[in-house]
């Protein structure tokens, strides 16, 4: 049976993953330190599935991961594990360095060593794949788009702190021949959406009758990506990506925030209209931008299309109404994770 040490994956990008790696009968260990936008309620309908092992701990524990690697022996690293909200970074970068630089480091060593002890077609095969984000790339202008020979240029703690994990991933590369492989991937949504992200806060605050802030002039733009076609793309390039390489994911979306904002006020007034009559849309409120706010992103994933044969299967308007639906028939999730510390406000005003 094949089996994945799969790091986050109690998170939203990883939670999506393992489900649908479970389904497909994979092995999953399951590590993740449940930090405040991990859950095990994504992870209810693997619940008892003996080919999901949760494992609660910390990938900067290299006595636990060396474990985990040495009783389990996966096939392959798959890497999710970060802290990934840039608004939190602005008020607190220090967790943003150990979770995603030094965690990583860690993270490294332990499946190095692990590797270099295997003999065999069992070394030849073995995989680690880091999960990372086009934000390392910086902020475009109206035209052109990234490509995996874009030149780094992060302008939040959070993309700098992703942008050297990226780096400590490809020196273990060249350095010892772990044989590594990277993807950056445009702005995600969908199920299991941690509701301080965009999408889910909106979905969120509109149900509530609560103003919808919307940063600045609503016009920075983003290529949005339904998760489960990353998901997708992850196990195309675990499968057959080059060792060494990385693989830009976009999701050939591109959207600009305030767009977004209307779309799901639309839907939400088909689906589940307000009782004033009200459209939803006269709840959007501009506010001050978020400090140093990039502008544009887009990808252009043409290498992992004409390599690996991938391409996202969702349109924007196909995985925004899933999303929206999901979300509605699925309220006591949300629920559960807004019992805890966070409550819909702001973050990362302070600066």
């Amino acid at each position: 049976m094949t089996t994945w040490l799969v790091t986050g994956g109690a998170g939203f990008i990883g939670g999506n993953f393992v489900l649908t790696a479970v389904g497909r009968g994979i092995k999953v260990v399951n590590l993740d330190a449940l930090t405040y936008a991990g859950n095990r309620d994504t992870l209810a309908s693997i619940e008892g599935d003996p080919n999901h092992v949760f494992v609660h701990g910390d990938i900067g524990d290299r006595a636990l991961v060396a474990r985990l690697l040495a009783e389990h022996r996966p096939d392959a690293v798959v890497n999710f594990a970060a802290e990934s909200h840039v608004d939190r970074s602005i008020d607190g970068p220090a967790a943003f360095i150990q979770t995603n630089v030094v965690g990583t480091l860690a993270l490294l060593e332990a499946v190095r060593d692990h590797w270099k002890a295997l003999e065999g077609e069992a070394k030849t095969a073995f995989r680690f794949l880091h999960v990372s984000t086009d934000e390392v790339y910086g902020s475009l202008g109206e035209t052109g788009l990234f490509t995996e020979d874009t030149p780094y240029a992060p302008n939040s703690p959070y993309s700098a702190s992703k942008a050297a994990s990226d780096h400590l991933v490809r020196a273990f590369h060249h350095t010892y021949g772990l044989p590594v492989l990277t993807t950056n991937c445009s702005n995600n949504y969908g199920p299991y959406h941690f509701p301080e992200k965009l999408i889910p806060l909106v979905i969120a605050k509109a149900l509530a009758g609560e103003p919808l802030p919307v940063y600045g002039d609503g016009k920075q733009v983003r290529d949005w990506l339904f998760v489960t076609d990353h998901c997708e793309a992850i196990r195309t390039v675990l499968g057959k990506g080059r060792v060494g390489e990385t693989y830009n994911v976009g999701g050939n979306a591109e959207k600009q925030n305030i767009e977004v904002v209307q779309a799901i006020c639309a839907l939400l007034d088909a689906r589940r209209p307000r009782a004033d009559g009200q459209p939803r849309a006269s709840q959007i409120t501009y506010v001050a931008d978020r400090p140093g706010h990039d502008r544009r992103y887009a990808i252009d994933a043409s290498k992992l299309r004409d390599e690996l044969g991938w391409a996202p299967k969702y349109s924007f308007e196909q995985g925004i109404a899933e999303t929206v639906d999901w979300y509605l028939a699925h309220q006591d999730w949300v629920n559960r994770v807004l019992d805890g510390s966070y409550r819909l406000e702001r973050i990362g005003a302070g600066a």
